[in-house]
């Protein structure tokens, strides 16, 4: 039987030499679970990618910096993951999948700890933001090379914090990781557009 277009997004190199790390087991089989459109799991795999290169960052660069990067990786590949219920937010505006995924991810037995991802990846003010969610509402922004001054600031305090750095040196370190990472945003988004947003491919090895 050849491969369904989930399965595709889940597994096939991308193009452009563009390296992509598989999303956790755990999650595959979940996507595969709710016959996830092949659209949402490639960005997730994107973001998940985008994610590990930032932790792997931060390990490297600024070692002190409190996170779990177990959390941040499978928060990263399963923030969007409401969008299966509401896949027309899959290629529009629209909030209903954030506490969608939440319900979803504890329907299924994910730990509150990490099904709340879901839930506030979007937002990162609140008053209980961990240096986990500032990581993965970061790498679902820069994944596509997009900068957001207002949470990248809250990022660079809690390195400087951590670190004794002056603010505008743990600026200039994340700046340069980001731009590292936003260099690559057109592979991943040409790969994300390579997948439909209908439900129906999945039953098929039609292209996207």
């Amino acid at each position: 039987m050849p491969p369904t277009a989930l399965h595709r997004a889940l597994t096939a190199p991308p193009p452009d030499g563009l390296a992509l790390r598989p999303l956790p087991d755990r999650v595959a089989a979940l996507l595969h679970t709710l016959n996830a459109p092949p659209r949402l799991a490639a960005h997730l795999r994107a973001v998940h990618d985008v994610a590990a290169r930032l932790c792997d960052w931060a390990e490297r660069v600024h070692p002190q910096l409190p996170f779990r990067r177990t959390a941040v990786l499978f928060g990263a590949a399963t923030h969007d993951i409401g969008k299966t219920l509401h896949p027309a937010e899959l290629s529009g505006p629209g909030s209903a999948h954030e506490e969608a995924g939440h319900a979803l991810l504890l329907a299924h037995g994910v730990a509150p700890q990490l099904a709340r991802f879901a839930r506030t990846h979007a937002s990162w003010t609140a008053p209980d933001t961990g240096v986990d969610d500032l990581l993965v509402s970061l790498a679902d922004k820069i994944w596509k090379g997009k900068r957001v001054a207002d949470l990248e600031n809250l990022l660079v305090q809690r390195i400087a914090e951590a670190g004794g750095q002056q603010p505008w040196e743990a600026f200039l370190t994340l700046d340069d990781a980001l731009d590292g990472l936003a260099a690559n945003a057109d592979h991943r988004l040409a790969f994300q557009s390579a997948y439909g947003t209908d439900v129906s491919a999945c039953r098929t090895d039609g292209g996207a």
